[in-house]
């Protein structure tokens, strides 16, 4: 069930959020707006992908409506005293109910989730992680998200083009998270910002530790730089061009890095 390519390189694609399978008896229980899975990461693993470099990837074929992986097991919230969703939502990013009525998911219903979607997931992209950093020494975990860049229930105005998210610079060394953060600033056109409103979710704090030489970072892109936010939620290659060449300096910037070791 679990997508894994694996790569020659010390860095991991994590890719939490392009799935968009729902099994059946979760299929029934999902209203109008959850069917619309509008909460997709759209098109973000054929973005990254053929880039040009020979990184690993993660991937749940799963949507985030069914279980979001990005989240603790635990269910505590990424961002205490802001709007978010959980580990299994009950409602899309815009505050609006995805459940039939009496069909969201009880305790027991969460449990099972967990068990049989969660787990799997982050079973094997601990074991890639282990792997890569086995042969090289050091691991970088690169989470790759998407988002429409204007969400009221989320945010606040319009979200930069390019989010970068370290745990407040606790998931991954000073250099690499400046290398990132340097690299976004110099691309023409393009805004972002470090630890804004979004840091990093459970998967970067999870697995960060920089003291053992094992990195994360999270990336949120406004889905503006490479789509239509809108359904059908079009792929445009005119913008997506554009900032590929963007991500492949980011990688490739960040393998350089891993390179050089050590990076504590």
């Amino acid at each position: 069930m679990i997508e894994v390519v694996q790569g020659s390189l010390p860095i991991v694609l994590g890719l939490p959020h392009t799935g968009t399978e729902v099994p059946p008896e979760v299929w029934e229980g999902l209203n109008d707006t959850g069917r619309a899975l509008a909460d997709t990461d759209w098109h973000i693993d054929r973005l990254y992908k053929g880039l040009g470099l020979d990184v690993s990837t993660v991937r749940t074929p799963i949507h985030r409506y069914v279980i979001d992986v990005n989240r603790s097991p635990e269910d505590s919230s990424l961002y205490p005293g802001l709007n978010t969703t959980g580990l299994c939502p009950l409602t899309d990013f815009d505050g609006n109910p995805i459940h039939r009525e009496g069909a969201a998911p009880d305790a027991a219903e969460i449990a099972r989730r967990t068990e049989q979607y969660h787990a799997p997931y982050h079973a094997a992209l601990s074991t890639e992680l282990a792997r890569v950093k086995a042969k090289h020494g050091v691991a970088l975990l690169y989470d790759c998200h998407s988002i429409r860049s204007v969400i009221p229930y989320l945010f606040e105005e319009t979200l930069p083009d390019m989010n970068i998210g370290t745990n407040s610079s606790q998931s991954c060394s000073p250099i690499m998270e400046r290398a990132v953060h340097t690299r976004c600033r110099a691309a023409q056109d393009y805004t972002t910002a470090l630890n804004g409103r979004f840091k990093g979710g459970w998967t970067t704090r999870h697995y960060g530790n920089p003291g053992k030489n094992l990195h994360a970072l999270q990336m949120e892109l406004a889905q503006s730089t490479y789509m239509d936010e809108c359904p059908p939620w079009r792929w445009r290659a005119d913008k997506a061009e554009r900032i590929r060449p963007v991500l492949y300096r980011i990688l490739n910037d960040l393998t350089e890095l891993l390179n050089e070791r050590p990076q504590r």
